[in-house]
């Protein structure tokens, strides 16, 4: 069976965007096991945002992979959305897990603060005593419910004793964990032409950029487990161990993986590598998204491309401004 999470065929498809008027839909979903089809169902009203999070953490995959051999690349199947890509216990299986659960407890958690969803609201438990200058208001983001729901949808899958249900449950958590880390206190003045005589302030999400960021510093630094077998009671159990003892062992917030990533520098329908041929390079980087090594050392095409751009633009008192259409001429280099 496969081990990349079938519920990312949320993402894809106009269908589930009704989930909240028609839960017979629920049943339409293809993939789900019974766990996630009973929370669909108790949870129906906020399906929508469990959607619309699994598609900006594919987005969010897509602009952080951008420049890599791997970018995040999508296929048109309703259930394998990346391809054989996710089969393999690798930095980027980590990598899609962390951000798609992060992406669901980002969208039920603002789902809940703006109002759209009427089963839960604002978080009153985490305020604590208000700061000189400024007291509690707004609507701070519920972020522990938001990751229940994560938890508990994406997660249902993984309740097999192997190793792979063990790396994807631990991913899974450090992309949740990521919005706790990152949440921040925003403020807003009141008083007098805009004085800040008294300031009201509230938990907030920050932009869902900020946690890419994050999560993608996690997979440059993502620790290489090995796995192990233990007999318990209920029979054989895997587990992971960091492979090298003399790293600092990865914390709850790191991501792990234990199988070694393919190099998607040539098409191979296997592995899901679509190759680099055609990939836009940057001619001027010495990183990975520099021709030499996106490219994979089989050199890179150039061609010219004409751009119409505005230029010439005057700020004209009050209050507009004027702008010339100039063509511009650049280089666009590709891989062969």
């Amino acid at each position: 069976m496969a081990s990349y999470p079938i519920w990312w065929s949320l993402a894809v498809g106009h269908q589930y965007s009704s989930l909240g008027t028609q839960p017979i839909l629920c049943g339409s979903i293809p993939g789900l096991v019974p766990k996630q089809l009973r929370f669909c169902r108790n949870y129906v009203e906020i399906m929508p945002s469990v959607a619309e999070g699994v598609k900006i953490g594919i987005q969010e995959c897509q602009h952080q992979f951008r420049g890599r051999r791997w970018n995040c690349t999508t296929v048109n199947d309703n259930l394998a959305i990346f391809g054989p890509v996710l089969d393999k216990a690798t930095r980027e299986s980590a990598f899609v897990h962390a951000i798609a659960s992060a992406g669901v407890a980002f969208a039920v958690t603002r789902a809940c603060a703006d109002g759209s969803a009427t089963i839960c609201g604002c978080d009153t438990r985490h305020k604590g005593p208000p700061g000189e200058g400024w007291k509690w208001g707004g609507c701070s983001e519920d972020v522990d419910f938001g990751s229940m729901v994560s938890r508990e949808f994406a997660d249902a899958r993984e309740n097999r004793p192997d190793a792979r249900s063990a790396m994807n449950r631990h991913n899974n958590e450090a992309g949740r964990m990521s919005l706790n880390d990152n949440m921040f206190l925003k403020c807003k003045c009141h008083g007098l032409s805009g004085s800040c005589e008294v300031k009201t302030c509230w938990w907030s999400q920050p932009d869902f950029r900020v946690i890419g960021d994050y999560m993608k510093d996690k997979y440059d630094s993502a620790s290489e487990m090995v796995v192990e077998k233990h007999k318990e009671s209920r029979g054989w159990v895997e587990t992971l161990r960091p492979k090298y003892n003399y790293f600092k062992p990865p914390t709850e917030r790191d991501l792990v993986y234990y199988e070694i990533s393919p190099n998607f520098c040539d098409p191979n329908p296997e592995t899901g590598s679509f190759g680099t041929r055609d990939r836009i390079c940057n001619l001027t980087s010495h990183g990975i998204d520099g021709c030499d090594l996106l490219c994979c050392g089989r050199g890179h095409n150039t061609r010219t491309e004409k751009r119409k751009e505005k230029c010439h633009c005057i700020f004209h008192w009050c209050c507009y401004v004027s702008c010339q259409e100039c063509v511009r001429v650049y280089d666009v280099h590709t891989c062969k």
